[in-house]
Parts: structure tokens; sequence; C-alpha cells
């Protein structure tokens, strides 16, 4: 047997091109995140959990909050296909800077576009969301979804964490939930009213959160993790923050009009999730 000469690895993966988007990125982060060495991974780690922080940060920063040497920055820069970590952070800063723009820079984008009469607009976001939901269909792994319809047709009590943009998928679930007599709680913030404390063992948990993430939802979702509550995580990237804790992912990507974003294929995704759901724990509906 041949061995391999020492960096054969990283020799190889110098040579792999750059993903152009950020989306490329964590496809393949995804897909090489569990091969990576120790300190690699752990840098990872990181990176999926905070990636506003790479557009903003120095190697030294963002080493020092993940917790590993410089040196394993630039090597993760490396294995990720870029020539160093100014390429990588270049990437970010511009795919995140026309990802999340504020609204006035959003309708100057519609307005440039001449999109902004209510006909036009219709139909430009009756085009995002026929994308959205043709892609729903190869984003989201079939075998995922059985797992989660087993996974929350035996919980005691289905919760419904999701704030900001995704609330209006976790309260579509909990009045589908309700109409159907499953026993679910829908957390809704509202009044500052912290319900967490409901959630037990026995339960499961719905997290709704897209990139920028929701620290909220992180931190429900994490505490009803170490309570021993199964997690089902509706996001975009296999690469979410919600990995960490092993949820089971559903994974949603919306197209977007003027940066505006819609929310059909995720509305799509939960309308199934709940009917599912409530047509295995009450076969007489």
């Amino acid at each position: 047997m041949i061995e391999a000469k020492p960096g054969a690895s990283a020799t190889k993966a110098t040579e792999r091109s750059a993903p152009a988007t950020t989306e490329v990125f964590f496809e393949r982060l995804g897909a090489t995140a569990d091969q990576l060495p120790k300190r690699l991974k752990q840098f990872a780690d990181f990176i999926a959990a905070n990636p506003d922080r790479v557009a903003v940060s120095t190697v030294a920063e963002l080493a020092e909050g993940a917790n590993v040497q410089p040196s394993a920055v630039m090597r993760f820069c490396q294995e990720m296909g870029f020539s160093g970590f100014s390429q990588m952070q270049k990437l970010f800063r511009s795919d995140y800077s026309q990802k999340w723009p504020d609204y006035a820079t959003r309708l100057a984008k519609l307005r440039e576009q001449g999109a902004e009469s209510p006909s036009a607009l219709l139909a430009e976001f009756v085009e995002a969301g026929r994308s959205s939901l043709e892609n729903l269909m190869t984003t989201v792994d079939p075998k995922a979804l059985q797992e989660a319809v087993d996974v929350l047709s035996r919980a005691e009590t289905i919760h419904m964490v999701g704030f900001r943009r995704a609330f209006p998928v976790t309260s579509y679930l909990a009045y589908a939930f309700e109409k159907m007599d499953v026993p679910a709680v829908l957390h809704s913030g509202i009044a500052n009213i912290n319900m967490e404390h409901v959630i037990r063992p026995n339960d499961a948990v719905i997290a709704v959160t897209f990139a920028p993430y929701t620290e909220l939802t992180l931190d429900m979702t994490t505490k009803a993790r170490a309570m021993g509550a199964d997690i089902v995580a509706i996001t975009d990237v296999v690469t979410s923050p919600l990995a960490r804790i092993k949820a089971i992912q559903l994974l949603v990507s919306e197209f977007d009009v003027g940066d505006f974003r819609a929310l059909s294929a995720s509305l799509s995704l939960a309308i199934a999730l709940a009917v599912s759901v409530g047509t295995r724990r009450n076969p007489n509906l």
C-alpha cells in the first residue's frame, strides 16, 4: 500500500476552486465538516454559528472567538478552497452586504428594477414563490422529513419556537395543530414572557430560524435540547447553528424580490409537516 505524503490533503484542498457564494460555501462546509481535523471542525462550528463575524473580524479575533490558534483559521480557509483569509472575508463581505440591506435600500432596489407597481410586484413575488416551492423538493431530505414526523408524532407536547420573520411559520403551525387536537404550545415572546420552563424531556420543539439567526430562538432551543427534548429545525443551510445540537434539519431556500423574501416554501413545508403529524396522531380525522 502506498502511503499518502504528508500535506497531500492540504494540497488537494488548495487546488479546489473557491466558493463563489456563501450558499456554496455552506453547502461545501456541510459536506466536509465531519472529516475536518478537530481544531478545524471547532472553527467550522464557530463560523456556522456566527457567519456575520467573518465580514467584520480579523483572523486573531475569529481565532479567539473559536478558541483556536490563528494558524487553524488559515488552514481552514485553504481546506475550503480559498487562497487565504482575505479571499474568504471578501466573499462574506460582498455576499452579506447584498443579502441583508435595510428596508430603504430594498425599496430603492425595487424602484431601480421598475417593479414597484402593485401588479408588477405581485408577478415578481408569484415567480419567486414558484421557484422557492420547486426548490423545496430538492432541499428537504425525505428521510429527515419522515424522521421529523416520527419524532413529533410521539412527543407529549409540541413547542413552536420562532421569532421575527419566522413567527408567521410557527403561528401557522400552532393554528394547524390546534385544529387537529395536537397538544402544542406557541412560544410568542409577547410581553417578554418566557415559557421555556414548560418544555419537558418527552416533548419536541419545532425551531424556525433563518440567517441572520435569531439569538432567542437559538438560546431557547439549546436549553430545550439540554432538557432532553427532541428538536426539529426549519432553517436554511445544513450548517445552521441548530446543527450543533443534533436537530433534525428541514432545509428551505426562499427566493427574494429586491431583497424582500416571502415565506411561500416555508409555509408549505409547515402545513405538510403539521398535516402529516395530525393524521398520524389522530387516524380518525
